[in-house]
């Protein structure tokens, strides 16, 4: 009977767990699309909750611009605690008075119009930082990609090469190949090899990258899914130039220019006297007389005009513009570089399929057929099945230099392009 419980207890506990791994797996080696990707690094990005946070800090900042000065009370004792007449309270004077000072001329709305500027820079920088999020999501995810697509290349590579050995060890019995060549096909097996853990390694990289943008410390996804082997045409230079206005780094410089523009006001107003009115009751303990004691008192602004606070105020207003022009001749900058990359690929990828991909394939399955006739070397057929792959590799290289750079300037003008959109990214 012991035998018998303990049995059924391991049967048991082997198909929980079995059955546990087999849900685990499928969570684990999930494939992975850009939609999904996109999706999840918006919610895990760090970056975007900070940049929610400021606008929060922002709006706190506003809410507390609009507040009220606070009243104040006050309580006085005169004329007591002394000598003579004065001793103790018998001859006080107590005053109870309540004051509020009152901001004139402005000072409160421009306050206000400061921490509503402030807001909107804060929400602002928010649509900026969720470009950036995406745009480097984007370009990790075409990064795997990449990285996968090469990776099965050059294991067409070695299975095209696994395949001569039968064939070369026909002819190595038949006296038509020197042993030798056996030993130099194993040798371009092996490079091909070395190269493809040279991209595993990379690829483990890339996966890495995409997961930390993802929140997660390593990938827990599968393969990524997607096409890079579709394009379309890109708009002109200058409509992205003119696009590039539109990105919310540079539309930012107008919230910022309105708020310094209230900060200076400020400043400007500050030396304008505002007003403390207060009224109180004043007891005369001597004859048990009350009175009522009313004060206005107004400050003069002979010392501080606040010029130092003035001049900075309107220093920082007068190089709002020197900023946004950096701002925007550092995105052009930017732009123009993913442009020309985009552009030289198109180029790269126009040689690549016209020319060198077609003339490669004809000539490596004319040589691999000649081969098997005698007519070629082992050596002539695995250099042909080399400028195949590097072909292939080139083309793939420069498909994801076109996304990404798709992708970066998505990024910069805030906008996809129709035509690239119209191909399967």
């Amino acid at each position: 009977m012991f035998r018998r419980g303990m049995a059924a207890r391991l049967a048991c506990a082997a198909a929980c767990l079995i059955a546990g791994v087999a849900l685990a797996l499928p969570s684990q080696a999930q494939t992975l699309t850009m939609r999904s990707a996109l999706s999840r690094a918006l919610a895990a990005s760090p970056r975007l909750t900070a940049a929610e946070r400021d606008v929060g800090i922002a709006t706190g900042q506003r809410i507390q611009a609009g507040a009220l000065l606070n009243p104040e009370l006050s309580y006085e004792q005169d004329d007591s605690f002394g000598s003579g007449k004065y001793r103790g309270t018998r001859s006080a004077e107590t005053t109870l008075q309540i004051s509020q000072a009152f901001e004139l001329f402005g000072k409160r709305d421009a306050r206000i119009a400061a921490g509503a500027a402030g807001v909107e820079v804060a929400a602002i920088q928010r649509k900026a930082v969720r470009l950036e999020v995406l745009s480097e999501t984007a370009i990790a995810f075409l990064s795997v990609l990449g990285a996968q697509r090469r990776i099965q290349i050059l294991d067409e590579q070695i299975a095209a090469i696994d395949r001569l050995t039968p064939l070369l060890r026909r002819r190595v019995e038949a006296g038509a190949s020197s042993p030798a060549e056996t030993g130099r096909a194993e040798v371009a097996s092996a490079l091909v090899r070395a190269d493809r853990e040279r991209f595993k390694a990379s690829l483990a990289s890339a996966r890495r990258e995409l997961a930390v943008l993802m929140g997660d410390p390593a990938a827990k996804f599968g393969e990524v899914s997607g096409r890079l082997d579709t394009m379309g045409k890109p708009p002109t230079f200058q409509s992205v130039v003119a696009a590039i206005d539109a990105n919310p780094q540079l539309v930012r410089w107008t919230a910022v220019f309105a708020q310094r523009n209230a900060e200076l006001l400020l400043a400007r107003l500050k030396p304008y006297p505002d007003v403390r009115i207060a009224a109180g009751w004043r007891h005369y303990s001597e004859t048990n007389d009350d009175a009522v004691r009313l004060s206005l008192s107004v400050p003069i602004p002979v010392f501080d005009q606040n010029q130092g606070n003035i001049l900075s105020a309107q220093e920082s207003l007068a190089k709002t513009k020197a900023e946004r022009e950096a701002n925007r001749n550092t995105l052009i900058v930017i732009a123009g570089r993913a442009y020309d990359s985009l552009q030289g690929s198109l180029r790269e990828l126009a040689v690549l399929r016209e020319t060198a991909i077609p003339k490669a394939v004809e000539a490596s399955e004319a040589i691999s057929q000649g081969y098997g006739q005698g007519r070629f070397t082992l050596l002539e057929v695995l250099d042909a099945q080399a400028s195949v792959t590097q072909a292939r590799l080139r083309e793939q290289e420069a498909l994801q230099n076109f996304h990404a750079g798709v992708a970066t300037i998505e990024g910069l003008v805030g906008n996809p392009f129709t035509l690239a959109r119209e191909s399967a990214r």
